[in-house]
């Protein structure tokens, strides 16, 4: 048995594994981020010899999929680093029928030479020596990995959220990118959500509390939603939010958003904001969204105290 080869171990089903490596201070931190956020699992710095016993591990608690894309950091600070080594175990990977590629982040030596300045970090191979002789010799080390990598991005003139950006285009389809969102109703009267990204005021609609027969129910009853429908502004407003809606999730998702909330209130809590919640959400889904619903104060008791006084009393 190899030194690369762990214990026999049951081998996991396939799936997509991308090494990450390249000059330090080429941003490879930031591609490792960028990747987790759209759902990949992420090791860094893994020693070669434990990857097959990686591979054959079950997905931490809490993982709904075992099939996710695999990226390992790999890098001069890992251990045992030999470049010809790993090229050659990727190789061996990939004839196993493993899909395995190498992404390579590039960076010119003058630039990585004013980040290691700004920053005031050592490189790794140069402690105690000028930071260009560190970079060199590195270069050296990682020449067979930059000339099997199957994928090169140069770094020299891209800020971080460019590179976030480029990562996001070429692998945002292979993870799970898609922001999780959640739309909420809530009463104002029992404070704001803190969690919301979108606040919808929805105190605008004719309020159903102020009708004895709807005060006990819900806004996921037909009479209140029936009601609230009812508002002559209700048709405009609700359909221009869920334009809104429509033309920002996408936006959210390219930024590399992870958590959305889009929150909808009314002064208690009970009938128009979750009625309208229900109702946006029901769209989002159509649109092919999946967002989760959770009625905040769906279940507290009605209290006119809370409501106010009714501006105009408007019946069935």
């Amino acid at each position: 048995m190899s030194e690369a080869t762990a214990p026999s171990c049951t081998p996991a089903p396939p799936r997509r594994i991308l090494l990450v490596t390249g000059m330090s201070g080429a941003g490879k931190s930031t591609v490792l981020r960028t990747l987790e956020d759209l759902g990949w699992e992420v090791v860094d710095n893994l020693p070669l010899l434990l990857l097959d016993r990686l591979l054959a591990t079950a997905p931490p608690e809490g993982a709904e999929r075992d099939d996710r894309p695999l990226a390992l950091g790999i890098g001069i600070g890992t251990r045992g680093f030999d470049a010809a080594r790993i090229a050659a175990r990727v190789q061996e990977l990939a004839d196993a029928g493993r899909e395995i590629g190498v992404l390579f982040l590039d960076c010119a030596g003058a630039e990585l030479v004013r980040r290691y300045s700004e920053t005031r970090r050592r490189h790794p191979l140069a402690q105690d020596r000028p930071a260009v002789d560190g970079i060199n010799r590195e270069r050296e080390l990682l020449q067979p990995l930059r000339d099997w990598a199957g994928r090169l991005i140069d770094t020299t003139g891209l800020a971080s959220n460019e590179l976030t950006a480029q990562i996001r285009n070429a692998f945002g389809g292979e993870g799970l990118g898609e922001p999780t969102l959640s739309v909420l109703s809530f009463g104002f009267a029992r404070g704001l959500p803190r969690s919301a990204d979108l606040v919808f005021d929805m105190r605008f609609l004719q309020n159903p509390h102020w009708v004895p027969a709807l005060r006990p129910g819900t806004g996921l009853d037909a009479d209140v939603a029936d009601y609230v429908r009812a508002d002559p502004a209700y048709a405009d407003a609700v359909a221009a939010i869920e334009g809104l809606l429509l033309m920002l999730l996408p936006r959210y998702r390219a930024e590399g958003k992870a958590y959305v909330t889009v929150a909808f209130g009314c002064t208690g809590g009970r009938h128009r904001s979750v009625h309208v919640a229900d109702r946006v959400a029901g769209r989002l889904r159509e649109e092919g969204f999946s967002p989760t619903v959770q009625h905040r104060d769906l279940n507290t008791a009605p209290q006119d105290s809370l409501e106010g006084a009714p501006v105009s009393t408007r019946r069935l």
